[in-house]
């Protein structure tokens, strides 16, 4: 039995009583369990009666562990008998457990807020028309070329943008050094802004061999406070030049690519298609996000904070997946900027408000539109997971586990989520807008938005 009352916005204090016959009866399954702990003078190990081993060790010896067996199916049957959508772990506030008695049971649950939906059916939405065109074909060539060049070293000639120059250099403030200003055998690609605003562009047009004197000022905003905002002069030699040498796009540089394709047009066609389908899903996605971004901004909830940092989880699992792949740890990302970890959580907070206003509003779009998955779409999203990471075990086993892990929960949210947004971009009013017409709107909102500064 539950009862429950709402005392806040998004808080609902439950009151949930287990009768006691299920109380006596998960008191004789902690006993059960734990009798073989207990040595006591004329029985054998594991053999004492509860009611000797309640007399030794007093009445709640065995309560811990009937809370353990009773608490969390109570839990989740009042949560269900409720019809409540809880966001985090229920804080307990009180517990009266005896034997022969009710067990009551007081727990305070953060829920989902309630939201009152805008208007979701019908949204007008503006969409670029646009197109793969043969120079988005031509530049992904290059790009690939770009991939595959191979750095030759020029005796000859001046560095210039892209060249990777071998240099030592050291820098003072004022004529005295600063630490970690002298460095040499460094390799610095010209153009990539490693260095200080002005550092590399002063190089351009140095020879092998040459040495330069470079003047550059330290950002006011720089890491560093000891050097922000100061003037330094770094002597610089430069000691090779390397310059990328692109490979020709011919059918030798495509078999090298690729076991595929064994000449150029056959490959340019490949990519022309990829490139379209790719351009489609973006499309696709910038609509989705955009009609449900739209439809949120429509709608009132109070987003818990909560489901705010959540989301602020979210987004730093993916920076830090994406920090893996260039080789550093997010730790040590952490340490060299400005704040660290509490400044890149802040930094993202923004963006978790709205993911976390849009699910909650799609939720709510899922409610009021009776959205469910089907038996048969839950199995076919198995069958194609299957399938794609190629696994063996019958289709029985899978579905079986994925019920024990709760993954089967998750398959069900996301094709309900997926219906929900089709809804969405199937009600949509998607009017079609050249890039220059949206050029010129960008343009003029620009206009409007300073005339009104002003």
């Amino acid at each position: 039995m539950v009862k429950w009352e709402k005392i806040d916005t998004n808080k609902i204090s439950l009151e949930i009583t287990v009768p006691e016959n299920e109380v006596n009866k998960a008191l004789e399954q902690a006993y059960l369990k734990l009798r073989g702990r207990f040595i006591i003078p004329g029985f054998r190990k594991g053999r004492a009666p509860r009611k000797i081993i309640e007399s030794r060790y007093g009445n709640e010896i065995f309560h811990e562990e009937a809370l353990d067996i009773l608490a969390d199916p109570a839990y989740r049957q009042a949560i269900k008998e409720a019809e409540l959508e809880p966001i985090g772990q229920p804080e307990v506030e009180s517990i009266e457990l005896e034997k022969d008695k009710p067990l009551v049971m007081k727990v305070l649950v953060e829920v989902k807020p309630e939201v009152k939906l805008g208007e979701y059916k019908g949204v007008s939405i503006e969409q670029e028309i646009k197109e793969i065109t043969a120079e988005d074909v031509e530049k992904y060539l290059e790009s690939l070329r770009s991939q595959h060049a191979r750095l030759v070293a020029i005796e000859e000639g001046e560095l210039q943008d892209k060249d990777l120059a071998l240099i030592d250099f050291k820098g003072t403030i004022n004529g005295e050094p600063f630490q970690g200003s002298e460095v040499e055998n460094y390799s610095l690609q010209i153009g990539s802004s490693t260095f200080i605003a002005g550092f590399e562009e002063q190089l351009v047009g140095a020879k092998k061999g040459e040495k330069r004197e470079l003047k550059v000022t330290f950002p006011e905003d720089y890491h560093n406070k000891e050097l922000a905002g100061k003037e330094a002069v770094f002597s610089v030699e430069v000691k090779e030049i390397k310059r990328p040498q692109l490979p020709e796009l011919d059918d030798n540089f495509i078999q090298e690519l690729t076991e595929d394709f064994s000449n150029v047009e056959d490959f340019r066609a490949d990519v022309e298609k990829r490139l379209k389908e790719d351009l489609q899903k973006r499309q696709k996605f910038e609509l989705e996000s955009r009609i449900i971004e739209k439809v949120a901004a429509a709608s009132e909830v109070e987003v818990p904070a909560t489901l705010v940092e959540r989301e602020v989880d979210n987004l730093m699992g993916e920076f830090e997946y994406f920090l893996r792949i260039q080789g550093i740890t997010l730790d040590q990302y952490a340490q060299i900027v400005e704040g660290g970890k509490e400044q890149l959580r802040a930094e993202r907070r923004p963006e978790a408000e709205k993911r976390a206003r849009a699910n909650l509003v799609l939720d709510a779009i899922i409610k009021a539109e009776k959205i469910e998955a089907r038996e048969e779409e839950i199995d076919g999203r198995i069958r194609e997971m299957m399938e794609k990471f190629k696994v063996q075990d019958s289709f029985a086993e899978i579905r079986e586990k994925f019920a024990r892990d709760g993954r089967l929960d998750m398959i069900k949210h996301e094709i309900r989520y997926r219906k929900a947004i089709d809804l969405l971009v199937d009600n949509a009013n998607i009017i079609p807008v050249a890039p220059e017409q949206l050029q010129e709107k960008t343009e003029e909102k620009v206009a409007e938005e300073d005339k009104g500064a002003k």
